[in-house]
């Protein structure tokens, strides 16, 4: 990764990251895509991760992962949705990132294992995500978050 960093500037790296981030929600708001709608989604999502790993700190990464999995969700793709909210997990713990984060990272696991069909460990992951959810500092947090968690 230091290769890219000569390559382009950390400045132009970071907004590559909030750019591809903030254009993946505008696609995955979007009520009807198109393939090429789709697999830019999927692109933009690794893309942003890819930048953030240059520039970014754990909670980039960890935020990252966690978009990556949703667009996979999304798309109905388990085995990718689940190793990427794995990832996302993975990197909460290792760094000691929580609040929102945290319960988001258990969100990510029940959404992707949802997806998959698999029924223990969306309740499993839900109840981590429902007991995370009581370290949200603050109250509109919580409340998206718990909004978000509902329509699993």
């Amino acid at each position: 990764m230091t290769e890219a960093k000569g390559i382009i500037s950390e400045e132009i790296h970071k907004k590559l990251a909030i750019q591809c981030f903030n254009q993946v929600w505008d696609l995955l708001e979007k009520t009807e895509r198109s393939q090429t709608d789709d697999d830019t989604m999927i692109h933009k999502a690794h893309a942003s991760r890819y930048h953030w790993g240059i520039v970014g700190a754990p909670v980039n990464f960890s935020r990252g992962e966690w978009q990556i999995s949703r667009v996979y969700s999304v798309l109905k793709r388990p085995e990718p949705a689940i190793f990427h909210a794995k990832r996302n997990l993975e990197i909460c713990l290792e760094h000691g990132i929580e609040d929102f984060d945290l319960a988001f990272a258990f969100e990510a696991l029940a959404r992707a294992h949802q997806v998959a069909g698999n029924k223990n460990e969306v309740n499993h992951y839900k109840d981590l995500a429902l007991e995370a959810s009581k370290n949200i500092k603050k109250e509109g947090d919580r409340n998206h978050f718990l909004n978000d968690l509902n329509t699993i």
